[in-house]
């Protein structure tokens, strides 16, 4: 395994910066009158994923604030995928665009999950 030494080398960093990147692409078709509801939402909420995950990193000296920041990470994943479910009932995403990203966000937070029981490894 290669050595860590910035987030963007955690293979879970990538994967949620390139799951809010295809939402936010994805989003630019939800309609107008969504810009404050959904639109706006589901664009915060993927990307604090990563920004959470950020911040922890940075407070690895401190395993419980490390521990926090990845909870904080988990609860932002969950959210993003509640978004995903609004937008994909009221027909602003194919059922396959929503499936892909549930999933990616399922692996996301099975990584994040992962890293969670695996702290010790990453504090210092």
């Amino acid at each position: 395994m290669a050595k860590l030494t910035r987030v963007r080398d955690l293979d879970v960093y990538r994967l949620s910066f390139s799951a809010a990147m295809a939402i936010f692409k994805l989003s630019k078709r939800f309609p107008p009158d969504e810009r404050f509801s959904l639109t706006d939402q589901i664009r915060g909420s993927s990307r604090s994923v990563c920004s959470n995950l950020s911040e922890g990193w940075r407070k690895r000296g401190y395993k419980a604030v490390f521990v926090n920041k990845l909870t904080d990470s988990m609860q932002e994943a969950g959210e993003t995928q509640t978004w995903l479910e609004f937008a994909n009932a009221c027909g602003y995403l194919e059922n396959e665009e929503f499936e892909g990203l549930d999933n990616e966000y399922e692996r996301i937070l099975g990584k994040l999950h992962s890293m969670e029981l695996k702290a010790d490894s990453f504090c210092f």
